[in-house]
């Protein structure tokens, strides 16, 4: 498989790759020619798991953002039928970084909650690079409130490097926005599943991230601050970008060992990008499975174990050291 974006630690891969494309354009193969396609895709395999089971924070950031990655629409129509969008906050605007509506998983009807940042110019333009504003989160708000009323499950698809910290977004009560958010998804009377496909950035992905079951893709990550951001704050320099992003734990790995996510989602082998509609079955699958789960609790009981697991995020200990 060719790619016109390639990471780094990539390149080996489809090297092999270009290497094994060459060996079956021969046509009428030899015995021997044969072998060694086998053996070529056998050690591709194998060069594939190698790279990415031993993939640090920084080189995850690197597959999070790649510009292949399947993003929300993808995912709309690889998942999903029947989509119908909703549009607007009933006070300022429609805001494309964030995609509301209807849709059916199988045979249940759903509220759809995601965040698009576009491949191209174009499309990043028009929905803002996934960074959403007030209006955004207005706009999600209220179409999840309207599907509570009719007991309708609500699904959160995060990727965003952060809400959009411009003069117009804080004038119109970003923060205020993303709050309000917070406080009422938690009281929603109904299941809601949310997943981080790519970036999860501060309040930005917060602000749609208040459910019952928090998953991650393998490859994605989630965290407080980008690790540039935080390389700037602490060692005043973007170059240690890397060294931020191994001290934030923000991997999924690192986060389902903190308590902080339920669930890591599989990719194939080789990241999301590699097979987008391997990676959108996988997903469905999953979503599938906590939809149903969460159906079955009751409401209350619902609302209870919701309250409870963001409670009991960070809680830790204290301890008198001893002078002695």
């Amino acid at each position: 498989m060719s790619a016109s974006y390639q990471l780094p630690f990539e390149r080996p891969i489809y090297e092999l790759e270009k290497q094994l494309a060459i060996l079956e354009e021969q046509p009428n193969p030899k015995p021997s020619t044969r072998d060694a396609i086998h053996k070529m895709r056998v050690e591709i395999a194998r060069v594939k798991r190698d790279v990415f089971e031993h993939l640090d924070a920084w080189q995850i950031v690197q597959v999070a953002r790649h510009q292949e990655r399947p993003q929300t629409l993808d995912y709309l129509e690889l998942v999903f039928d029947e989509f119908v969008e909703l549009h607007g906050d009933k006070a300022f605007r429609d805001d494309r970084s964030i995609l509301t509506g209807f849709e059916k998983l199988d045979d249940r009807k759903v509220l759809f909650v995601g965040q698009q940042k576009g491949r191209n110019v174009r499309e990043r333009n028009a929905h803002n690079y996934g960074m959403a504003h007030p209006e955004g989160y207005r706009k999600a708000l209220s179409k999840m409130q309207m599907a509570a009323r009719f007991g309708i499950p609500i699904i959160c698809f995060i990727d965003t490097s952060g809400a959009y910290p411009g003069v117009g977004a804080e004038e119109r009560g970003q923060a205020y926005s993303i709050a309000l958010n917070l406080r009422e998804m938690s009281l929603l009377p109904t299941p809601i599943v949310c997943i981080v496909i790519g970036e999860g950035g501060s309040g930005g992905a917060l602000g749609i991230a208040i459910g019952d079951r928090i998953a991650v893709l393998e490859f994605a990550y989630y965290s407080v601050i980008s690790p540039e951001g935080c390389a700037g704050i602490l060692w005043k320099h973007v170059r240690h970008a890397d060294q931020a992003a191994r001290a934030l734990k923000f991997t999924s790995r690192d986060l389902l060992e903190l308590g902080v996510i339920d669930e890591i989602i599989p990719e194939p082998l080789g990241g999301a990008h590699r097979d987008h509609r391997q990676m959108a079955a996988t997903l469905k699958a999953s979503v599938i499975h906590n939809i149903r789960e969460l159906a079955a609790i009751p409401t209350d009981e619902l609302l209870e174990q919701r309250y409870q697991r963001f409670r009991h995020i960070g809680v830790f200990e204290e301890t008198t050291a001893s002078l002695s």
